[in-house]
């Protein structure tokens, strides 16, 4: 029987309906020069969707910190190109931070006009969800613009309710997740005679 050519956690390689070969995974502090230098391509309306406001490029800080995320309260995923990290053209970016309270968990994703509107959203959204249940969080949300339709839809369509956000122009797209169940203990075995 052949081996089965298993990926690292979080690995998916698929291939986009335009034929595009794409590998989602956990970012790395190599893809800092790939997306720096991919920023500029971007259109305007994709950044303002993405950071709420006009930017002409990451900064140094911003940077780092999306490609350093701290273990133990983030997580952010590319999905690139199928080459080494530092090599790869990043497309797509998804991340997620966990509050200082543990249970709520906001999130963010960009997809380049490239490649969007062929499920790469959906499919990290996904991973973000499936990540902060593993973490127990218990309320995920992002602000979105209110005009940034195909996001709103995106999230309603996994769940994800409307509320109001604290700033005019936007909207708090919010998932509830259940609680973890608790554990059942089961009694110790009765001694046989």
């Amino acid at each position: 029987m052949a081996a089965r050519n298993r990926m690292p956690p979080w690995h998916e390689h698929i291939r986009l309906p335009n034929g595009r070969e794409v590998l989602i995974r956990p970012v790395r502090p190599e893809d800092a020069e790939p997306m720096r230098a991919a920023f500029p391509l971007l259109q305007p309306e994709e950044i303002r969707q993405r950071f709420l406001h006009p930017m002409k490029e990451l900064s140094g800080h911003d940077l780092e910190h999306l490609v350093r995320p701290d273990p133990h309260r983030d997580f952010a995923l590319v999905a690139a190109e199928p080459l080494p990290p530092g090599e790869a053209l990043v497309g797509a970016v998804a991340r997620i931070a966990i509050e200082s309270n543990g249970k709520n968990a906001e999130f963010a994703i960009l997809v380049s006009h490239y490649i969007n509107g062929m499920g790469l959203g959906r499919r990290m959204m996904r991973k973000l969800v499936r990540w902060a249940r593993g973490r127990k969080v218990l309320r995920i949300y992002g602000d979105v613009l209110e005009s940034n339709l195909p996001m709103q839809s995106l999230a309603g369509s996994l769940g994800f309710h409307r509320e109001s956000a604290d700033e005019a122009g936007l909207v708090r797209m919010v998932l509830d997740l259940p609680p973890p169940k608790p554990k059942l203990l089961r009694p110790p075995l009765a001694p046989t005679a």
